[in-house]
């Protein structure tokens, strides 16, 4: 369990909190690059408790800037967007995609220029890649690196982006992406249906025979590597190898090639979350089609869980479906659905100093003290923690498999990656 001030420490991000500063320092998702039209209508983005627009510039350049006007506050997401800037319907006011106020028509021509390079305009640096805009919101006046990721380097067609929105807080959301003990309950229905079966094979049995598997841990720079290993299936073990990057990224198990999913858990807000599910194939395009076990999700990408229900409806959980078999009652939806809504359930903050920690919490208990002692050390020393050197974020991959009882299962993984990179 934590007490009280670690849990505000940990789960707090608005603007001067400890974590919300060390938060900003590292380049996130913030909508999604299809999202914005050339001259298009400006995105509302709201990260880490404030408010912002995102818009695609005439030249196709992203621009980010604070959503209220400097001039009278009015949003930006009303503003003219054309000839590279917003141009603000209140008052004519324009705003260029890096930040300057170019014009300001209800001054005075002869002072309308040095004016208008006085307006102050909150705007912060993107990137696009992996079909996605990213934003650095940090204090640094020169952004870190980008995060080399596998899939920040891809063609967007070999990504595909989808974000849910949750009514919980950020580390609510990473603890779920992180808990490999839970997906034998939780989302033993799920394993069990005949699209589990074709995802998974005879790793859905492997999953299921197994609800107490063993962890251990490999550090690294960025974060760590979890091997949940389950032992009690015969002649064999089963080893579920996620990568872990924090403070926001968890790595999947899959196969060693073909499409992957990497999750992350951004802060919207203290008590709301944009929780990202991003497919990729380095050598194929996705259009999502191992999402499959999200189920029949609502069909907007950008909040693709907005039919999940809430707790006035208990999530439409179908007491009816539980007494039939079904492990959940979350019917016809897939795991991410499962997930929200015990994550939802908790309340927006859960209080953990109530917990009861066991065995299977081993993963939760070591990111939760990792991410206390990163953020005291920027606290005292400004250097950002986990952003170990880029080329081991690009080789990342989180594998799944089956191995002889007499290996070590991270040889079999080395030899699995290995062999990948030689294909």
């Amino acid at each position: 369990m934590l007490n009280a001030a670690d849990n505000t420490l940990l789960t707090r991000i608005g603007p001067g909190t400890p974590m919300g500063t060390m938060l900003r320092e590292y380049w996130v998702p913030a909508c999604r690059s299809a999202k914005l039209e050339a001259d298009g209508a400006p995105e509302k983005v709201r990260l880490f408790g404030e408010n912002f627009v995102a818009f695609r510039a005439t030249d196709g350049r992203v621009g980010f800037l604070q959503e209220a006007c400097p001039h009278r506050c009015a949003s930006l997401r009303l503003a003219r967007n054309e000839g590279n800037g917003l141009r603000c319907i209140f008052h004519g006011w324009k705003f260029s995609v890096d930040g300057e106020c170019v014009d300001a028509p209800t001054e005075p021509r002869g002072q309308r220029e040095r004016f208008a390079q006085s307006v102050p305009v909150r705007s912060h640096p993107t990137r696009e890649a992996g079909g996605l805009v990213w934003v650095y919101m940090g204090a640094q006046e020169t952004p870190p690196p980008f995060p080399d990721f596998e899939f920040t380097q891809l063609p967007d067609a070999h990504v595909f982006p989808l974000r849910g929105i949750i009514k919980t807080n950020w580390l609510q959301g990473l603890e779920a992406l992180l808990d490999s003990a839970h997906v034998t309950f939780l989302h033993a229905t799920n394993l069990d249906s005949a699209v589990g079966r074709s995802l998974f094979l005879e790793e859905s049995d492997m999953m299921l025979g197994d609800g107490a598997p063993v962890f251990e841990f490999d550090e690294k720079p960025y974060g760590f590597t979890e091997g949940a290993i389950r032992t009690e299936l015969g002649d064999q073990d089963y080893a579920r190898v996620r990568e872990v990057v924090l403070p926001f990224f968890s790595f999947i198990p899959a196969a060693p090639t073909g499409a992957r999913i990497v999750c992350c858990s951004i802060p919207i807000d203290d008590e709301t979350t944009a929780q990202w599910y991003i497919s990729y194939d380095a050598d194929a395009p996705v259009d999502g089609s191992n999402l499959t076990l999200m189920g029949n999700w609502s069909g907007d990408p950008d909040h693709f869980n907005s039919d999940m229900g809430d707790e006035s409806n208990l999530w439409h959980q179908d007491r009816e479906a539980m007494k039939a078999g079904h492990w959940s009652g979350i019917v016809n939806r897939g795991n991410p659905y499962e997930d929200f809504a015990v994550q939802e359930s908790m309340g927006t903050i859960v209080d953990r100093s109530r917990e009861y920690l066991g065995t299977c919490d081993r993963v939760i208990y070591r990111a939760r003290r990792m991410l206390l002692d990163a953020v005291r050390s920027y606290e005292s020393t400004s250097n950002v923690p986990f952003t170990g050197p880029q080329a081991e974020l690009r080789t990342i991959r989180a594998l799944s498999f089956a191995y002889p009882k007499t290996e070590n299962w991270r040889d079999v993984r080395q030899a699995l990656l290995t062999g990948h990179e030689n294909a």
